[in-house]
């Protein structure tokens, strides 16, 4: 609330609305938004549901097999039914639905990683350094990110730590030319000529008062590249070079699936259930974290 507005109210007799700072204010927007709330709430859940599994009162193993049982549609006993080898699917999806969050998650943070340092850095510098450094990022762009991808994949490992590492820095290249884009327009500002005029050194200048201020644009960000990368990981499932089994995620049991669909929907259906639900939630709480980190946005 601005000064001339609290010298209205106080001359009224009113006593002044406490001020709010940028993130209490965005969590006000953000609060109003069912759409996204709803959202936050529901991958809450799907993430609690998952974390939780292994200690979830009745739930069967999710590689113990029953080759009797084979598969079986959706019953008391078996609530999602089960696969060919007669493995509970329930289990089955809350297991696969950790790893592909945990593929989410951590694709996203090495892209925050290597995405944020590198377009600081070339943000600051200006000059010849920004030129070439955004040039690579150029030449990065042309190549087909899924081929590089599988490249990385077929020559060194199809390990679990590989397809995190592989998937992470494919996406880093957006989130690099958003944090320089940020940098740039805010390097000339007050606040940083003060913290120079202090003594303030290069590094401090840009990972204590630049990189914090650009978090609003990158944390939205960051909410878009879980669903990319969650994508990515059920792609390459269908070509035998995501997750490996024994261990499913989301997208090898969608994968798994689709080879007996038109005898055993069930096998495809909820995984891609959860699959397609988490996809909507996550892009559903982007859009509403964009709106309530917009600056321009002044509603009250």
């Amino acid at each position: 609330m601005s000064a001339a507005a609290d010298m209205v109210a106080a001359a009224a007799g009113l006593e002044p609305r406490r001020g709010y700072s940028p993130w209490e204010d965005a969590w006000r927007r953000l609060k109003r938004n069912r759409m996204a709330l709803g959202a936050g709430v529901a991958l809450l859940v799907i993430a609690l549901a998952s974390v939780a599994a292994p200690m979830l009162p009745g739930l069967a193993a999710p590689n113990a097999q029953d080759l009797a049982l084979g598969p079986t549609p959706p019953s008391p006993a078996h609530p999602l039914g089960t696969d060919i080898l007669g493995r509970d699917l329930l289990a089955r999806v809350l297991f696969g639905g950790r790893i592909s969050l945990l593929v989410g998650l951590m694709g996203m943070f090495v892209s925050i990683g290597v995405g944020v340092t590198y377009g600081a850095i070339a943000g600051y510098a200006g000059g010849r350094v920004d030129e070439g450094m955004m040039r690579f990022v150029d030449v990065l762009y042309s190549l087909p990110y899924l081929f590089l991808v599988i490249l990385l994949l077929v020559f060194f490992s199809k390990s679990l730590l590989m397809l995190f590492v592989a998937l992470g820095l494919v996406q880093w290249l957006t989130m690099a030319r958003i944090v320089r884009g940020q940098v740039l327009s805010l390097r000339s500002q007050n606040f940083v000529e003060a913290a120079r005029a202090l003594g303030a050194g290069d590094a401090s200048i840009l990972f204590r008062h630049l990189v914090p201020n650009t978090l609003g644009p990158v944390i939205v960000y960051a909410t878009l590249t879980i669903p990319a990368v969650m994508l990515q990981e059920a792609f390459l499932s269908f070509l035998g070079l995501g997750v490996q089994p024994p261990a499913a995620s989301w997208g090898t049991l969608v994968a798994e699936g689709a080879e007996v669909m038109s005898l055993f929907p069930w096998l495809v259906l909820f995984p891609g259930l959860m699959l397609s639900v988490t996809l909507f939630c996550l892009n559903f709480l982007g859009d509403g974290l964009r709106d309530a980190l917009d600056p321009r946005d002044a509603r009250n």
